[in-house]
């Protein structure tokens, strides 16, 4: 099949070019389907002339067959590879990057990438907020903390960013700030799953089971497949066994 869209494609471009836009997006949603049938269609339009968008649908197919040293690594070239005013930036980029290493246990490597996206734009909320999530990870909470505060600053109805300060705020110790930040994330977004899932972790430590029990399971089944439902569901199990 791969080889088969291969040969339409070259076709085309004989015929008189690709429409690159096109086959982006269509690259992208055959990802989500078949990742290596997705890869191979992407290499073989990056050898036609497919550049930047072609490399990074070959990426993405990579993270979608859960190959994240691999995609992530892709990602990292793909940066380096662009001029700074492409888009996306190479700096998203290297944010994305961040993220897949991040996915694939690798917080060091996370950290290396995010500091590189930083570099492009100091003040970019989102940037900060990655490097939030990925300092947690390392269990550097006090400079989570400083980076989502910052992000706030720029972006103050950002509830990933609210939520995840409860949470860096919960592991320093300060378990009635993190609740009043998480009730605040929640207002922003009733549906955000790391609110959720951070609600439910101090709920329980405020020996509330049932209200732990209620944003777990909310988390777990509108979530499933994400990180945050799936912490979630691991927690409603290990609840189960009577563990905390």
């Amino acid at each position: 099949m791969a080889a088969e869209t291969g040969a339409k494609t070259s076709a085309k471009t004989a015929a008189g070019g690709i429409d690159h836009e096109k086959q982006y997006l269509a690259c992208i949603a055959l990802t989500y389907r078949e990742p290596w049938q997705a890869f191979e269609t992407a290499e073989t339009w990056a050898g036609l002339g497919g550049g930047g968008a072609a490399r990074h649908c070959a990426a993405m197919a990579l993270l979608e067959a859960k190959e994240y040293d691999r995609a992530a690594q892709r990602l990292e070239a793909l940066a380096a590879a662009l001029p700074t005013d492409h888009f996306p930036t190479p700096g998203d980029v290297l944010a994305q990057a961040a993220n897949v290493w991040l996915l694939g246990g690798r917080p060091e490597l996370a950290l290396q990438a995010i500091d590189l996206a930083l570099q492009y734009d100091p003040k970019r909320a989102a940037y900060l907020v990655d490097r939030g999530r990925i300092l947690a990870e390392g269990g550097d909470h006090a400079g989570a903390l400083s980076d989502l505060e910052r992000a706030l600053a720029l972006d103050p109805n950002d509830d990933d960013a609210v939520a995840f300060r409860a949470s860096a705020l919960r592991h320093l110790g300060r378990r009635d700030e993190a609740m009043e930040v998480i009730n605040q994330a929640l207002t922003l977004n009733p549906a955000n799953p790391s609110a959720r899932l951070e609600r439910g972790i101090l709920r329980l430590k405020a020996g509330d089971r049932d209200g732990a029990r209620a944003d777990w399971l909310y988390a777990a089944q509108e979530h499933r497949g994400t990180p945050a439902g799936d912490a979630a569901q691991s927690r409603l199990q290990q609840m189960e066994l009577g563990q905390k």
